[in-house]
């Protein structure tokens, strides 16, 4: 696996959140390794545009709820702060979104492949089915964000049924 120093991670956003962007249509993703790639979504909940973002390799997957304009002008670095707080909450170290991430300013690219959008999908349906645990006084959401992680679901980095937080921690030791 390469070093995440030297390679930038790459948001692969879907076509409904480039339209929701005002984005031309992106350049497929150059990296061969999905522990560097991220899909993300726009998804609406109770009425609020929000960011599903889902790591490609392990499924992990936190939301941003209701981001505002200036949010979304702002993506690579919401996206970052929101991984940020996601992991802290979910008890990684600090230095996990800098193994995911490197230092490099993210690159936006297509989504990474069929698979990885179809546990994107997934991953979406688990968050609507719960929901109930949407706190609407918070962007991140620590509940929801457990729930979805600690589900066994399936992934494209891994064989079989695991909980996305388990295989984030191992591909987390692999990058260290």
């Amino acid at each position: 696996m390469a070093s995440s120093f030297s390679t930038p991670v790459e948001l692969g956003l879907t076509i409904p959140l480039q339209r929701h962007l005002g984005i031309k249509p992106l350049p497929y993703g150059e990296e061969p390794d999905r522990p560097f790639c991220w899909d993300l979504h726009v998804i609406l909940l109770r009425g609020w545009s929000s960011l599903l973002a889902v790591h490609c390799h392990s499924r992990y997957a936190f939301v941003l709820y209701g981001l505002s304009c200036l949010d979304w002008e702002r993506l690579p670095d919401v996206f970052r702060e929101g991984l940020e707080r996601s992991l802290s909450t979910a008890g990684f170290p600090a230095e996990a979104a800098e193994l995911l991430c490197g230092n490099h300013q993210p690159l936006f690219t297509r989504t990474h492949g069929r698979r990885e959008v179809a546990f994107l999908n997934r991953a979406w349906d688990d968050v609507m089915a719960a929901e109930l645990a949407l706190d609407e006084n918070t962007q991140s959401q620590p509940l929801l964000d457990r729930i979805v992680n600690a589900k066994p679901s399936r992934c494209a980095g891994f064989d079989g049924l695991g909980m996305a937080v388990e295989r984030l921690s191992a591909v987390l030791r692999e990058l260290s």
